[in-house]
């Protein structure tokens, strides 16, 4: 195996989890040898490269069963994916979920490369495995368990030669790929900084998987650099109340500098040369600092702990700091904090106002609705409300009404018994309100909770009881309510589409958070998000900043730290952030693509093409006005896309 040096981890040499070719993308480019084995296995699988395409897919039971069996991979992948394609939307593309078996999991992307993409079987519940679809990225990586990129003749078969694919195989905390992200696209429209995009973004479920792996655990969330403590850099390494090694993520083995299986044998002790006593005798400090620690290679890291452990172990440390598993971890540990709502303000008069509202309600059992457009950062403000709680100790639940299928959310939100329905996992499953028990829940995008599960929501509401589905018994429940939408609930309530009762249960404190083109503290937020996104110090171009001040972020918070990771990636060690480090669509979206900049800005004697798009712009402002700059919305009332107002209504 070959020694592999991970970006950011100050050199230190490891050798990675999986084979040497993992460190590298498979391509035509890098690895011609692995890719020529492809499509012999291909031939040997006995498939025709000029067949047409194999629309085999599950039936829908089989696909809901498929999703349930992946359900963790699947919840966590979602908003995931949901920020990779506002990366790459309006570039003829789509993003893909799969599970280890190569089938189609969740799938969405730019209207006009669907419609495309259906006549070769790219859609939920077909196969992409090699034996089936032949040399593509995502069989490829299945195979490899690397990341692949398949570029238009480099697939098997001839049908998908108009593609370009880009995938990430998504490692479980056993070192098992359990799934792979993707994104395929027409083949004229790559961009080379995609297949970096769906690596981080592939890494981003990893961890996010790995942290919810282990209940009755010590996890240690370490770098060399603490300011990468929290990022996709940082290691992650869980061990027994014991400190007997349970399992560490990527970063980690390569920070360790040992394949995992070679760290099975090994505790908390003979890694860090410390007794895991002294952890826990650290944290019975008031307000404990990073822990200092020396990996094997010699290398001083600080770390963090997050301490999942059952009661027996509660002499440990104080119980204000301790997680029990009789509640599901979610929080983890940390020292008392300065205020997050206070974090927030960063110079608006506006949201200074709503943090001040909010700081009277806290802890006083008010429900809480927040409202805004789509990016505007509502879940931000109700994990901030939740931490600055009395409740800021237990566990925060987030649940997207809107990204869980409609046969699940039931199940997802209130848990099932043993054989509640086929294919349900033996023993049951708690459900999001019961993990929430103590703590807060998040119900994100409350407006598309389907019309039978708020009436259930409601009753739950009242009785503080939840029953999961297969059970006669109720349990109580204690849970702070916080909702957030962008859709104009009153409305929903006049079509038929949400509750009465459940709307006044909800607004205690209804809280409407700005649009990004309202605040006044652009300039604030833009170096705070760079300071989360880079340890090191970033500016912007003055012509830069005033495209930034002068867009109307359509996408709010969202985009614009979506355009800020790109273009700190793009813009490499230079530090400055200009124009050209900036997604071309954005650019056209500023009306500062290069043909404009070149002819001055617009032609003062208007062609009636100019008429018309002024016309168009027209329409769509007024349809974004009309429905409190809900873009889906105006979407529907124009019959044109969500992609189509976001490329146009700002020109």
């Amino acid at each position: 195996m070959r020694q592999a040096t991970e970006p950011g981890n100050s050199g230190v040499q490891a050798t990675p989890q999986s084979p040497s070719k993992s460190a590298n993308i498979i391509s035509a480019g890098t690895h011609p040898d692995l890719l020529q084995e492809s499509h012999q296995r291909s031939a040997a699988f006995g498939l025709d490269a000029h067949a047409a395409p194999d629309f085999t897919a599950l039936s829908h039971k089989e696909l809901s069963m498929a999703i349930e069996q992946n359900r963790s991979l699947h919840a966590y992948a979602l908003p995931v994916m949901e920020t990779l394609y506002e990366q790459i939307c309006d570039t003829h593309s789509m993003v893909v979920l799969t599970d280890a078996k190569g089938h189609i999991l969740h799938a969405f992307g730019d209207n006009d490369f669907l419609q495309k993409a259906e006549k070769v079987a790219i859609q939920p519940g077909v196969s992409w495995a090699e034996s089936s679809k032949g040399t593509n990225a995502i069989g490829t990586a299945l195979a490899e368990q690397a990341p692949t990129l398949i570029h238009a003749g480099d697939h098997y078969m001839t049908a998908n030669h108009f593609l370009t694919c880009s995938a990430a195989p998504i490692f479980d905390h056993h070192g098992n790929v359990v799934g792979v992200l993707d994104v395929t696209g027409d083949y004229r429209s790559y961009h080379k900084h995609t297949m970096a995009l769906v690596r981080m973004s592939a890494q981003m479920i990893e961890n996010q998987l790995f942290s919810a792996a282990f209940e009755d655990a010590i996890t240690l969330h370490f770098h060399s650099r603490p300011e990468f403590i929290g990022t996709l850099m940082e290691g992650i390494a869980s061990f027994t109340p014991g400190g007997r090694f349970l399992s560490a993520n990527r970063s980690a083995l390569f920070q360790l500098g040992l394949p995992l299986a070679a760290l099975h044998p090994h505790t908390f002790s003979s890694l860090f040369g410390l007794p895991v006593s002294a952890l826990f005798d650290h944290y019975r400090a008031a307000v404990p600092q990073f822990l200092s620690l020396t990996v094997p290679g010699g290398v001083r890291v600080s770390a963090r702990a997050e301490l999942k452990l059952s009661q027996s172990f509660s002499s440990y440390v104080p119980s204000d700091q301790l997680q029990a598993t009789s509640s599901p971890p979610v929080s983890p540990l940390k020292a008392r904090a300065a205020s997050r709502l206070a974090a927030l303000k960063t110079g608006d008069p506006c949201l200074a106002a709503l943090i001040e509202k909010v700081s009277k309600v806290l802890g006083r059992d008010i429900p809480i609705l927040v409202t805004g457009e789509t990016g505007s950062g509502k879940e931000l403000l109700a994990q901030a409300i939740h931490q600055d709680s009395p409740r800021a100790q237990a566990p925060f639940v987030a649940v997207n009404c809107a990204s869980i299928p409609e046969t699940l959310i039931e199940s997802e939100l209130f848990g099932y018994e043993d054989g509640a329905f086929t294919g349900a996992r033996k023993k049951g499953n708690v459900g999001k309100i019961q993990q929430a028990q103590g703590g807060t829940l998040f119900l994100d995008e409350i407006g598309d909770m389907p019309l039978h599960m708020q009436a259930r929501l409601l009753r739950v509401l009242q009785e503080r009881m939840v029953t999961p589905l297969g059970s006669n018994k109720s349990t109580a429940v204690d849970i702070a309510i916080i909702c957030a939408t962008n859709r104009n609930l009153r409305e929903l309530i006049v079509r038929g589409a949400f509750r009465d009762d459940l709307y006044y249960r909800l607004n205690g404190l209804v809280l409407k958070l700005p649009a990004l083109r309202e605040r006044t503290d652009i300039s604030a937020v833009i170096q705070k998000m760079l300071g989360e996104l880079s340890a090191a110090s970033y500016t912007i171009a003055p012509d830069v900043m005033q495209l930034f001040r002068q867009h109307s972020w359509p996408g709010n918070l969202r985009q614009l730290n979506n355009l800020l990771r790109t273009a700190v990636i793009m813009s490499d060690d230079t530090h400055e952030i200009r124009r050209e480090h900036l997604p071309e669509d954005f650019l056209e979206e500023t009306g500062a693509a290069p043909d404009t900049l070149a002819s001055g800005g617009a032609n003062p004697s208007m062609s009636p093409m100019g008429k018309l798009q002024e016309l168009e712009m027209s329409a769509i402002q007024r349809a974004l006005q009309e429905h409190g700059g809900n873009v889906s919305a105006a979407a529907r009332a124009l019959g044109v896309s969500r992609n189509t107002i976001y490329r146009k209504a700002h020109h």
